[in-house]
């Protein structure tokens, strides 16, 4: 109750004060704070659609919660989100109503439902149920944050970012003067996201339902995180966001967590070319790489066609920005891709520099840092999956191949030239095993 209520009244609020920058951010570390303060009492649903995942990844021979349990939690959080919202509405003395945003339909609307409820729901299995990645000190950051991936300009344009049927039960009720009945189409919307979830985290974890891991499961892991990295980036581009860096940024943080310890989470060819190049990864060997980034290229141009479609088959152009050329887009491109690539390198792959807890958040931060600094140089794409992709959402139209090509070109170098600053400053790596061998 208390978990769900602090969310629902975290939304109201931020909603009725018109916080569009800060708002997502703010219901984000609403429910993370309530993750980890009564993760261990209640399991911290706060949502029907992570409970109904839970209780379907159980049904299934998975790790979740029983059956019996899940009717009980759905009680709780619906009357947490009914009471925090009539508290919102007192204090307001106004309201918001559930619907689809003006100028999308349903079908967008739900689209967005669909792929961040399944993308909540699926970190959730990931980072907080899989016997494989717990007990660990990330989860309520994973989690929580999925709510500033999904975004109030992001996802949000669509549909209003729901991706809770409590929420959308309660919103619905508070606004009934403004209409009433949207709530249910949202919850099956949800519902879906929910099983769909359920069904790609057992193909990602078979090892978790009894199977055994395959190399078909982390292909999958590279094409799934590459894809909501590449649609949050349309959404956000097209939707204009003014935070649209950060909200990138988390969804490649929320996601490597959710999937690290499955493919390693690189979910970028340069990222693969970069680890692949260090030497450092013995089972990445070169036919495993081509794997990857073909994997990963296919998860980029389906992800655009996807936001293309959400915007009625609108889209944008790759290429440099008013008033810069190739020569400085090569720079910007290069410096901030080998950013992220050694980033990836020190707190993932080092044994000496590794972060076994803070390697997703760091390496998100570099998406903060290089697109928030070079976005009007070239976009920021800092990815070939990302370059390729905006150029198939734009049909590879004005220019868009040979920008795709070029961006890629610059990335591939940059992603050399990390793996070998690597091996320069991090040959501690090898001097290290080398005594762990003399001393055995």
């Amino acid at each position: 109750f208390v978990g769900t209520f602090v969310l629902m009244f975290s939304v109201g609020c931020n909603v009725l004060s018109g916080n569009s920058v800060w708002g997502s951010t703010s219901c984000a570390c609403a429910l993370m704070v309530s993750i980890y303060g009564l993760g261990n009492i209640s399991g911290a649903n706060f949502n029907p659609a992570v409970s109904l995942s839970l209780a379907l990844s159980k049904a299934l021979g998975g790790p979740g919660i029983e059956m019996k349990d899940m009717g009980a939690y759905f009680g709780m959080q619906i009357l947490a989100a009914v009471v925090a919202a009539a508290l919102y509405v007192e204090l307001f003395w106004n309201d918001f109503n559930l619907t689809p945003s003006a100028g999308f339909g349903w079908s967008d609307a739900m689209v967005c439902e669909i792929l961040y409820t399944f993308m909540l729901c699926f970190v959730v299995l990931n980072v907080a149920a899989a016997t494989k990645a717990t007990p660990n000190g990330y989860y309520g950051l994973a989690i929580g944050f999925v709510i500033i991936a999904a975004g109030v300009y992001g996802a949000g344009m669509s549909s209003g970012g729901c991706f809770n049927p409590a929420l959308a039960i309660a919103i619905d009720i508070s606004s009934f003067g403004k209409g009433f009945g949207w709530c249910f189409a949202f919850m099956i919307w949800e519902f879906i996201g929910a099983a769909l979830a359920v069904g790609l985290f057992k193909l990602v974890r078979p090892d978790e339902f009894g199977g055994e891991k395959t190399e078909g499961a982390e292909l999958a892991s590279e094409f799934l995180g590459t894809f909501m990295l590449v649609v949050t980036v349309g959404l956000n581009v097209m939707g204009r966001t003014p935070d649209g860096a950060w909200s990138i940024a988390c969804s490649l943080m929320c996601m490597i967590y959710a999937l690290g310890n499955v493919s390693g989470a690189h979910f970028n060819p340069a990222v693969t070319v970069a680890i692949l190049a260090s030497g450092r990864c013995p089972d990445l060997t070169p036919a495993k790489a081509g794997k990857y980034i073909g994997a990963q290229l296919l998860g980029g141009m389906s992800a655009a066609l996807t936001y293309s479609g959400i915007y009625n088959g609108a889209s944008f152009k790759l290429g440099p920005g008013a008033g810069f050329g190739y020569g400085e887009v090569a720079i910007a491109e290069f410096i901030f891709t080998f950013l992220l690539c050694y980033v990836v390198l020190c707190v993932a792959v080092s044994p000496t520099t590794k972060a076994e807890q803070m390697f997703g958040l760091a390496i998100g931060s570099c998406l903060t840092c290089g697109v928030n600094a070079i976005g009007a140089v070239s976009g920021g794409a800092l990815n070939p999956a990302v370059s390729v992709g905006i150029a198939t959402g734009h049909r590879f139209g004005d220019g868009s191949l040979v920008a795709a090509i070029a961006f890629s070109l610059f990335e591939f170098a940059a992603a050399g030239a990390a793996a070998g600053a690597f091996m320069a400053t991090h040959a501690v790596d090898k001097q290290g095993d080398k005594l762990e061998g003399e001393t055995a």
